[in-house]
């Protein structure tokens, strides 16, 4: 038998893969170019082209024949538990991620979303993480920034409420739809008698809009009867509109849960403050609250706690309380 050179194998060889170092731990475990064929599904012809090539690689035999079975050479000896150590961690490494106990996260997720939905979601979610994940931390952020590049670039790992943008890579999941209804004080006239489009538009209204806007769908249901209201004031969040309606004649549109469903921590807001809903005699169009989230997130088992825990606390009535 020629024996094997020892100069420097070609370049082809040398260049080690995880499919070699897998054919090498079975052929080492087996002993046996037939066993380890089997074990790796293929067949004996091509494993024993792998245990030449290796051979090259090593220069070294690896197995040579002790009669009717192989026996390993000292090398192979030498290589057996570090070939099985590389092998259990290409295992480890290409595995499925293992899903994440939330009880050992220490991170800070930011969640940027509306006041009225921060108001919702910070009770439920504060308590989730307090039973299940201590060492999470939520950093509520306004809607300040543009939501789309903003998960993108990883300032915010979480948008949640009426999701505006559509951008390709972005994942999008409803969580509630909810109608519009108009919230007034206690005692307000307009809750004496039946609410008509033109008693309606005749009230002083108060409308939220973080860029200043006086109109809104509302205007476009009352334009198609001919009718205009009156805005007394633009307000950028939802909490202080309702604030305002409390305490004062003014109407304001807020989000409420379709009828005959139960309340949900969406729509516990405008009951604490002790307003009083009434339904809108117009058709507008509702209000769908979802989450946007980065798809580079999807599989981050942090961020599916994350995720689970804003549908457990806005899906599921009284999962706040």
């Amino acid at each position: 038998m020629t024996p094997l050179s020892s100069s420097a194998a070609p370049a082809s060889d040398s260049r080690l893969d995880a499919n070699l170092a897998i054919a090498l731990h079975a052929l080492l475990t087996e002993q046996s170019v037939t066993r380890a064929a089997a074990r790796l599904h293929t067949s004996p012809a091509a494993m024993s082209r792998t245990l030449a090539r290796l051979r090259r690689v090593l220069q070294d035999p690896l197995l040579v024949r002790a009669g009717q079975r192989m026996v390993p050479t000292p090398r192979a000896q030498q290589l057996r538990e570090e070939t099985a150590e590389v092998v259990r961690r290409l295992g480890a490494l290409l595995a499925p991620g293992a899903g994440v106990d939330p009880g050992a996260l220490r991170t800070t997720f930011t969640v940027q979303a509306a006041d009225l939905v921060c108001a919702a979601l910070a009770p439920g979610m504060l308590r989730l993480a307090g039973q299940e994940a201590p060492g999470v931390s939520l950093r509520f952020r306004a809607e300040d920034l543009e939501a789309g590049p903003a998960l993108r670039d990883g300032r915010i790992d979480l948008e949640v409420g009426s999701i505006d943008h559509v951008d390709p890579e972005t994942r999008i999941e409803a969580l509630a739809t909810l109608r519009m209804a108009a919230a007034v004080r206690p005692g307000h006239p307009l809750a004496e008698g039946p609410l008509t489009p033109e008693r309606l538009a005749a009230a002083e209204h108060v409308v939220v809009s973080r860029r200043g806007r006086f109109t809104g769908p509302l205007d476009t249901a009352l334009a198609e009867r001919g009718l205009h209201r009156r805005v007394a004031a633009v307000l950028p969040g939802h909490l202080a509109a309702m604030a305002l309606a409390a305490r004062s004649d003014v109407v304001c549109l807020v989000a409420a849960a379709p009828s005959g469903d139960a309340p949900s921590p969406l729509t516990d807001t405008a009951t604490v403050l002790g307003l009083r809903l009434l339904d809108i005699p117009l058709p507008l169009p509702p209000l769908t609250i979802g989450m946007a989230w980065h798809p580079r997130h999807a599989a981050d088992g942090g961020h599916r706690w994350l995720r689970d825990a804003v549908r457990r606390t806005l899906r599921t009535p009284g999962a706040a309380h």
